[in-house]
């Protein structure tokens, strides 16, 4: 067999042209100069945007439907800071669990039905405020834009809490094993398997806006595990060396595991402050055209709940069937 050493200079540049060549063109044509597109890369990947719903989102859509049917108001809710307090970062920098707990939270609010009050970022509203003020904002007809009394809708309720435990390696488990006899010359395997399990865990609390009293408190954890397999093959054939691995891994999303302990949360508060007999109400509604959804709530624009509604939202190829355009017209 010819090694690549004992090739001419100049077929040794030839051949080193050639593996260049061939894996350029297996990074799917890259090219340096921007095409008709004006891009330089086609993205890889098609896959449609869809819903982010837990086991517990359809609990919470039918929890909201349930208070519609049978006319309970809904609590006006503020969420405040649900904060990080578990202290774990990762060490190439930033936190291991996700700093959005308190917007996962105002999500489960909207797929219960709650009537939510912003409390978490009024920035643009106290811009706003701060412009009326100094009577910079236009009315629309001419004059200026003025301040009233009791423009901004107050809060019944409002929850608070933090993410409170992240642990690692509660338990694992793993084991490896060298397959092959004694000539050196035959094949030899490996193979591999390892299994660990780590949790995640909030503490809640939902205060009542008037008296500062608590009146709902709950503490969840969740359990995720995640799992490695590695098969590996070595070998020696017609004075080539073959050494082959494959292997895979998987794991819960962590960041997924607390919108669960969060929407598990709401459902248990929001059945509370609806008065439901129990979580079951669900299996009495049937299918029904609700603004509320697996991906939040939405105040309609106009009266066509029975043709844009939450379950519409909650279709991932729907841009096929409505061209954006015509969404975007309804604003």
């Amino acid at each position: 067999m010819t090694s690549f050493k004992s090739l001419p200079f100049r077929a040794r540049g030839k051949a080193a042209a050639a593996i260049l060549g061939g894996a350029m063109a297996l990074t799917a044509c890259v090219s340096p100069v921007a095409g008709p597109s004006g891009n330089y890369a086609t993205p890889i990947g098609n896959a449609p945007v869809t819903s982010n719903p837990t086991p517990y989102s359809e609990g919470l859509v039918c929890m909201g439907q349930y208070a519609r049917n049978a006319n309970i108001r809904a609590p006006r809710i503020a969420v405040g800071r649900i904060l990080d307090y578990t202290g774990k970062a990762d060490v190439e920098g930033g936190r291991r669990v996700t700093q959005g707990a308190s917007l996962m939270a105002m999500s489960a609010f909207a797929k219960a039905g709650a009537r939510l009050v912003e409390r978490f970022d009024t920035s643009v509203t106290e811009m706003e405020l701060n412009f009326k003020n100094n009577k910079l904002i236009e009315d629309g007809n001419g004059s200026y834009a003025k301040i009233t009394a009791g423009e901004v809708a107050g809060s019944d309720f409002y929850l608070v809490g933090g993410i409170t435990e992240l642990n690692y390696n509660i338990r694992s488990v793993g084991g490896e094993a060298f397959i092959g006899d004694q000539d050196v010359y035959d094949p030899k395997g490996t193979i591999g398997a390892k299994m660990f399990v780590i949790n995640v865990a909030i503490d809640l609390r939902m205060v009542e806006t008037k008296t500062l009293n608590v009146v709902d408190v709950i503490s969840y954890q969740k359990q995720i595990i995640g799992r490695e397999v590695s098969l590996g093959v070595f070998d020696f054939a017609n004075g080539n060396v073959f050494d082959i691995g494959v292997g895979g891994r998987a794991q819960e999303p962590i960041q997924l595991a607390v919108r669960s302990t969060i929407e598990r949360a709401v459902l248990e508060m929001m059945s509370n402050m609806y008065g439901a007999p129990s979580t079951d109400v669900c299996n009495d509604l049937g299918v029904l055209a609700s603004t509320n959804g697996t991906t939040g709530d939405f105040l309609p624009a106009y009266d066509n709940v029975a043709d844009y509604n939450g379950q519409v939202r909650e279709q991932p190829y729907r841009s096929g069937e409505q061209k954006l355009g015509a969404l975007r017209g309804r604003y």
